[in-house]
């Protein structure tokens, strides 16, 4: 069974504990610049919205990447940059059209959500289960309870 992240916003406090966590899995340092989770701050309307890759089916970053450094993990789904083989030319992150995939100025390479191979921290550190890992096949299922929930309330309401 393939799973992915699933984000619900709404529950975002924008702590930015799943940004710390995920500098610290793939950096070793608490520095959410480092992050490949970003928190959007949407100011006038008091939000955050956190966003990282979406594990695209047709992944523009890998189809781009012109020495094959991204390959899929069959295990997790997740597209996976090979340190050893990137060269850091960011074809990758023109080619992302949701621009998640990101140029790491220490390394030269690229760096993106990796999914922690299967154990995302990002999950882990969320204290409001704003972004929680679940079947990959069921992510949509959240909006469409709410939309069913909308749906009979206003015809049990006539």
């Amino acid at each position: 069974m393939q799973r992915s992240l699933y984000i619900d916003p709404e529950k975002c406090t924008g702590c930015l504990q799943c940004e710390m966590a995920c500098s610290y899995e793939n950096e070793g340092v608490f520095n959410p610049a480092k992050s490949r989770i970003k928190v959007f701050t949407f100011h006038d309307e008091g939000r955050f919205v956190p966003y990282t890759c979406t594990q695209c089916d047709e992944a523009w970053c890998l189809h781009a990447c012109p020495v094959d450094a991204i390959t899929m993990n069959r295990e997790t789904g997740a597209m996976e940059v090979a340190d050893s083989v990137c060269v850091g030319c960011k074809v990758c992150t023109i080619a992302c059209p949701f621009g998640t995939v990101n140029y790491n100025q220490d390394t030269g390479k690229v760096i993106k959500c990796d999914l922690c191979g299967g154990d995302p921290q990002c999950v882990v550190a969320c204290p409001t289960e704003a972004i929680t890992y679940v079947d990959a096949d069921a992510t949509g299922l959240e909006k469409m309870r709410a939309w069913a929930a909308k749906t009979d309330n206003s015809a049990t309401a006539s």
